[in-house]
């Protein structure tokens, strides 16, 4: 599906939202997941294109290419065991609770993603966009364990920040687009606010419990079923009465059109087309 427009940029007196109902899918008997698209808000995801907070327990897509875009692995902390991650670009790691693992596929590469027998893997799977100018870069990958992540503490609040930044506190750069990924708990009662640069989108999606999201003076409730998608805003303040764990993703809208089939984003109909020829022919490599 070709994004119908670009988004114009927003004036700065006001933030908007679109609020998102994620659609639930399970696929076997190891794999529930609550799934985003960007076809659901015609832009606002923009650079996102697909999240999805998932738990699987056991093998169930087996090796898959993807192109165009990022893949982005998220774990949260309770997570049990280890989540095998294989890619033809030659790396086979066991990621560990609350650890993120980014490929860039760019023109093109596989993977297998499994949690390890008697594992339990509980996280987000995210489907970043590329520039068109971008995707026929050569594929890169990035691995940041739990243990290098830095943590923001105060009153109420613990912030892992896996990638990007927060509040002065730097975490890793992407090998593409620059993406904060923020994995916030709230105390009950407790509050933390992120500041936006100006020219970017935030996406906040509540893991666990009820989340209160502050933006310009107006209140909005995001609970587990729900996203929240925010442009044109300076601070997002968020808290929770009862307590909860929300993740707050934020980077910049390319405003670019593009077409999406499943694993694949690409520029236009004939660029789809010749990356699933190339998968097809086997030129987007192998998982040995």
């Amino acid at each position: 599906m070709t994004n119908p427009h670009e988004l114009q940029a927003p004036r700065r007196d006001t933030a908007v939202t679109a609020r998102q109902h994620g659609e639930t899918m399970s696929l076997g008997t190891g794999f529930e997941a609550l799934s985003f698209s960007h076809r659901q808000l015609d832009g606002m995801m923009d650079p996102l294109i697909m999240v999805d907070h998932f738990t699987m327990t056991e093998p169930t897509f087996g090796a898959h290419a993807h192109a165009g875009l990022s893949a982005v692995s998220v774990l949260f902390e309770d997570s049990t065991g280890t989540f095998r991650n294989r890619d033809s670009l030659g790396n086979d790691i066991g990621l560990a609770p609350g650890d993120l693992y980014w490929l860039r596929a760019a023109r093109g590469a596989v993977h297998d993603e499994a949690p390890t027998p008697g594992s339990r893997t509980h996280g987000l799977q995210l489907f970043v966009n590329m520039p068109a100018s971008d995707r026929q870069q050569a594929p890169a990958s990035l691995h940041v364990p739990a243990g290098q992540m830095p943590v923001l503490e105060g009153t109420g609040h613990r912030v892992r920040v896996m990638t990007g930044e927060s509040n002065g506190v730097a975490g890793v750069t992407p090998p593409a687009l620059p993406l904060a990924i923020l994995d916030i708990h709230l105390e009950p009662g407790g509050n933390f606010a992120h500041p936006v640069a100006p020219d970017h989108a935030a996406w906040i999606h509540a893991i666990r419990g009820e989340v209160m999201v502050e933006l310009d003076g107006e209140t909005h409730l995001v609970s587990g079923q729900q996203a929240l998608a925010v442009r044109n805003t300076g601070v997002i303040g968020m808290s929770s009465l009862s307590g909860g764990q929300a993740v707050l993703l934020s980077g910049k809208p390319l405003h670019e059109p593009f077409i999406q089939r499943g694993p694949f984003a690409m520029r236009n109909a004939e660029e789809l087309a010749a990356v699933v020829a190339a998968h097809e022919a086997g030129e987007l490599g192998a998982i040995d």
